[in-house]
Parts: structure tokens; sequence; C-alpha cells
């Protein structure tokens, strides 16, 4: 876990970071500059964006990662990366030309409620192939062991533009439609950047050639363009369907309350960017026992760092939601809800890196589509009665169904469990807190009274996991720092 605990700290610090610049926008800049019809525009956008990314990616970036450590020459392995940069375009042409040609068609389905989106629909695709190839040239730097810069190219670019376009609404350089088209622009520059870093790290030297395994890769290619939609419905369909029956302002509130929860999840992004690749490494090499401790140490890390986020979330809600610009408290239920639903993905682990890299990949499949079936059907039967909120519930249900599926999945097939009994003491500690510190607050100014009460809940977490011994690599890193 050397490596691995090395990158995952650079990793996390990064990508807290750029939550950080992410939270600046998204709860005052975002609701004070932008308002929420536009606001609410942007997340149906960038979301649908994100729906269309594993098909204009061709699925390359999990191909990549899974297939370049079986290359075993320098040669292959540059055919290899040759052949993975074109891949995407198998996909990106046809449904560019789809796009184009029955565009009409599109916006009349998407317009019936919300007409004012109709200027920016075609930059769906333009914003999606800006993020598939991005994740292709990421990929390209993660099988070098290299993520971190890459990293903050992710989390942290974009937003710093993002922020200075928010202010240009503001001190009126820009209006607020030429923001929505600069977006764009931001989406492509990060590609940019992304695809510059790989090029240094790993120069390609065109060799085009179809492998000799094209039929294994561009099976397990499709299979990832339908995993990974599956994977970016349950995180992302909710804010298109939102549109599609109340109005377009609803979701910047649920875009507002998604933000704050998904922080949750931000150690298990951090630390799987890493994690993945070993993950794939080790089941080429057939070494069970260490992939089984990896999968173990990756699940109770997560749970102890997820847990102690979502505490700070849940018991400093009330407070945070005082301090953001305009009426968005209709949010908060909403927190709740899919913070619970970040935190089971988060106590999994390296579970979907394990199942990705089976020959029983295909077998779950079957599962994560009708998973999407369920989601979407949920969402139209509790939407129109109950709003976001049943939007949030329709997105909880759906992805403890499909997780717990998964998890059951690797523990039948491959014997790999993740849970031991850290895992009960775990979720002893962080009920514990939770009931400690819920009923009562400070009575001074709300930044205040989140600084003060998370510097509590940070202090009484860290001594009760560090006392039971709930993480041996986390009770590692204190003593070094309590040493220094």
């Amino acid at each position: 876990m050397g490596i691995v605990l090395n990158q995952s700290i650079k990793n996390t610090v990064i990508t807290y970071f750029g939550f950080g610049i992410g939270a600046i926008n998204a709860l005052f800049l975002y609701t004070n500059f932008l308002g929420k019809t536009h606001y609410g525009m942007v997340a149906f956008l960038l979301s649908a964006a994100n729906i269309m990314m594993p098909l204009m990616a061709f699925g390359v970036h999990s191909t990549l990662i899974r297939f370049y450590s079986k290359c075993n020459s320098e040669e292959e392995r540059e055919k290899f990366l040759s052949f993975m940069l074109v891949m995407p375009l198998l996909l990106i042409v046809p449904i560019s030309a789809i796009t184009y040609f029955c565009y009409d068609q599109i916006a009349f389905f998407i317009l019936r409620k919300n007409p004012e989106i109709s200027p920016f629909l075609w930059l769906i695709p333009i914003i999606g192939i800006c993020m598939g190839y991005f994740e292709v040239y990421y990929a390209w730097v993660k099988v070098h062991m290299k993520s971190v810069f890459g990293n903050f190219i992710s989390e942290v670019v974009v937003r710093i533009v993002v922020m200075i376009l928010l202010f240009a609404v503001h001190w009126d350089w820009i209006e607020k439609d030429t923001f929505i088209y600069a977006l764009s622009g931001a989406y492509g520059l990060q590609l940019v950047a992304m695809k510059t870093y790989a090029m240094y790290i790993k120069a390609p030297v065109l060799k085009f050639h179809i492998p000799h395994n094209i039929k294994e890769i561009v099976g397990y290619s499709f299979f990832i363009i339908l995993s990974g939609s599956v994977a970016v419905l349950l995180m992302d369909f909710d804010k298109v369907m939102i549109p599609l029956y109340i109005k377009i302002e609803n979701n910047a509130v649920y875009s507002v309350a998604i933000f704050i929860a998904t922080v949750i999840a931000v150690p298990s992004r951090a630390m799987l960017q890493i994690i993945y690749p070993i993950t794939a490494k080790l089941m080429n090499e057939n070494k069970h026992e260490e992939l089984d401790d990896l999968y173990k140490k990756s699940a109770i890390n997560l749970q102890v760092f997820g847990g102690l986020v979502m505490l700070g979330i849940f018991l400093n809600i009330q407070e945070l939601y005082k301090l953001i610009p305009g009426d968005y408290t209709g949010g908060v239920i909403v927190v709740f809800i899919i913070g619970l639903t970040k935190f089971y993905d988060v106590i999994l682990g390296n579970n979907n890196a394990i199942i990705l890299n089976t020959k029983y990949y295909r077998m779950v499949l079957f599962f994560g589509l009708l998973l999407v079936f369920m989601m979407i059907v949920l969402n139209m039967i509790l939407i129109p009665p109950y709003g976001i909120v049943g939007s949030a519930w329709a997105t909880l249900i759906s992805v403890m169904v499909y997780n717990t599926i998964k998890l059951v999945f690797v523990v039948k097939k491959m014997k790999l469990y993740p849970f031991t009994s850290n895992t009960a003491k775990s979720f002893g500690i962080i009920i514990a807190v939770f009931l400690a510190f819920y009923f009562w607050d400070f009575p001074f100014q709300p930044i205040v009274n989140i600084v003060l009460k998370s510097v509590l809940i940070t202090l009484v977490y860290v001594v009760a996991n560090y006392k039971m011994a709930v993480s041996a690599e986390v009770n590692q890193v204190i003593r070094k720092y309590i040493k220094k």
C-alpha cells in the first residue's frame, strides 16, 4: 500500500482543494451570480454530457488499464496505445452524425417543459467528446502510475476556469448565455492540458496495428460502455429527468444538494485513481491473497475517511445552508438521502475495479441494465408528486440494490470479502458521534459554528478510531505525525 497511500494522500489533498473551489462555485457564485434558471441549465447540460461520455470514450479509459499490463514488449505496448487513441472515433463519428440529422426530433422531446434550453443543446455532444477523450488520456498516465497531476487537471483546472467565468458574469464582462457557451471551452482546455501531460509522460509512437486480441478488447469496451453508462445514469440521469417533469429552477436546488453530498466520495475518488491499475495488475498475475488484502484495506480506509466527511456534512448542514444565497433550503433532505447513497459507494472499496477485471464481468451488465430501468421508472413515479426529494429517493433505492448485487457477486464468485470486524467498529463510531453532536450547535455566526463543531467532531472521531485500531494504515500515519 506504499505507492497507494503516497499517491492517495496527494490525490486527496488535490481533490479537496478542487472541491473547495467547486464549493465556492456551486454554493456561492452560481447561486449568487447566475441564478436558478441558468444554474439549472448548466446542471442539465453537464449531466447530459456526462451520460454521453462512456459512448464518446468507447470504454477505452478502462480497456486501456485492463489490457496494458498484458502487453509483453515495448513495441506491443506502443501498438496497443496507438489503437486505443483511434477506437473512440468508431462511435464519435456515427453519434455526431445522428445528433446532427435528428437534432429537431431530440430537441422537441427535451424542450416541452423548459424551452429556454434550446440554444444550448448542441453543446452536449461537444462537451461529451471532450470528457471522453480526457478520460482516455487520463488512463494513459494511470498505467504509468502517474495519477497525481492528472487528478489536478481533472479536479482543479476546470473549476478555476469556471470561477473566472462566473466573476466575469458578475462584473458584466459576459452575459449569462455566453457563460454557458464558454463553459464548453473550459472542458476543451481540460482535454488539451491532459493530452499534453500524457504526451510528456509517454509520447506515442504511432503504429496503427489491430491487436491480436481485438475481439476481446472490443467486447470488453462494449461492456465498459454499457456498465459505465449504468454508473453514470445512476449518478446523473436524475438531473436530466427533473426538467422533463418540473421547472428547471428545481435542478439548481437539487444540484447544490448533490454537490454537498458528493464531497463524501472524495476520499474514494482520490484513492481509487491509483488502486484501479494495481487491482488490474494483481488480477492479471493471479495474486488472490494480495488482492483480498487490498480489497479489505481499501474498504476500511475509505469507510474511515468517508465516515468523517459524512459526519462533518450531516452535523453542519443546517448552518451551511444559512450561508448559501437565495432559497435553497429545500435541498437539505436531499443531502441526507444522497449522502447515504455516496457512503454506500465508498465502503465497498475497489469492488468495481475487481468486477471490471474478471472473466465474469458480462454477467453484471444484465443487473445494471435492469437497475437503470428501475431508476427511470422510480424517477417517473416519484418526481411528479415529490419533486427533487422523490428523485433523491429513486437514486438511493437504485444504487443500494445495484451495489448490493455487485457486492454479493464478488463474494460468491471471487471469494473476496471487503468487511472485517473493524467494519462494525467503524459503524459504531460513526453512529455514536452522530448521536452525540446532532442535537446541539454553538450559538454563534454560522461559519464559526461550523469550524468549532468540525474541530470537535474530528478530534473525537480520530481519537476513537485510533484507540480502537480500526485501520492499521490510518494509525500508522497518525503515529508518524505524532513523532514529528
